[in-house]
């Protein structure tokens, strides 16, 4: 059973983060909303964390993981060891790369890791289009 809910995880992440901070991470929650056939809610007690998850062929899939405190978990390295259509991983890992001008390669980025948001973000055009590209992801994936 979960220990957080959507308000808690909101109080705690505008109690813990910056306001640019905050109001990303509520775009990511009601776009999780939107789009997500299952959001987890953390069980921890310091810190609450989200879980997105599309539909797939392999079943529902985790896109993502958000934490209270402001850090952000692409699944990418769970995804490669799915049964996931290269092509759509390529597009993905492609998109986050220009996104947030970083390596997602298996060398550069051989392990998925919690980093935070005010590094990956510093526009609204950034969120949007990450935004879009997990938009996307779902709908390919649920072909």
């Amino acid at each position: 059973m979960s220990n957080w809910n959507k308000n808690q995880f909101i109080e705690h992440l505008r109690d813990s983060c910056s306001r640019e901070v905050a109001k990303v991470g509520v775009s990511i929650i009601d776009f999780t909303e939107q789009h997500a056939i299952e959001i987890s809610w953390g069980r921890g007690t310091d810190h609450g964390t989200l879980t997105f998850r599309c539909q797939s062929d392999v079943g529902p899939l985790p896109l993502f993981h958000m934490t209270s405190t402001g850090q952000l978990n692409l699944q990418i390295n769970f995804m490669r060891n799915k049964e996931i259509p290269p092509m759509v991983m390529r597009d993905i890992i492609l998109k986050l790369e220009s996104n947030f001008l970083r390596d997602y390669d298996i060398h550069e980025y051989p392990s998925d890791v919690f980093v935070p948001m005010d590094e990956l973000f510093h526009t609204e055009n950034q969120v949007e289009k990450f935004l879009k590209t997990m938009e996307g992801c779902t709908y390919r994936l649920k072909q």
